[in-house]
């Protein structure tokens, strides 16, 4: 039972070893077509690249200042 998870683990780690270097199409098979506006269609490099709306940048803006809140006057207590 140990030697089927030792191995089971085993090949899920060499399973994850693939190479995303150099990707190409399959045989048979093209890149999908120019998005609609662009001069040249994109390689896969580009097409694997994530774009700032897809991975956005952390917003590290600190609080300035304290404020106190204004009071809320919809703030009510449950009905009875």
């Amino acid at each position: 039972m140990k030697r089927l998870l030792a191995l089971t683990g085993l090949a899920l780690a060499l399973s994850g070893c693939g190479a995303a270097d150099g990707l190409v199409p399959a045989e048979g098979k093209t890149l999908p077509v120019a998005p609609y506006g662009a001069k040249t269609q994109p390689t896969a490099a580009q097409l694997l690249t994530p774009t700032t709306q897809q991975r956005p940048q952390r917003s590290d803006e600190l609080l300035t200042k304290s404020d106190e809140r204004r009071s809320d006057e919809f703030d009510l207590p449950p009905p009875n």
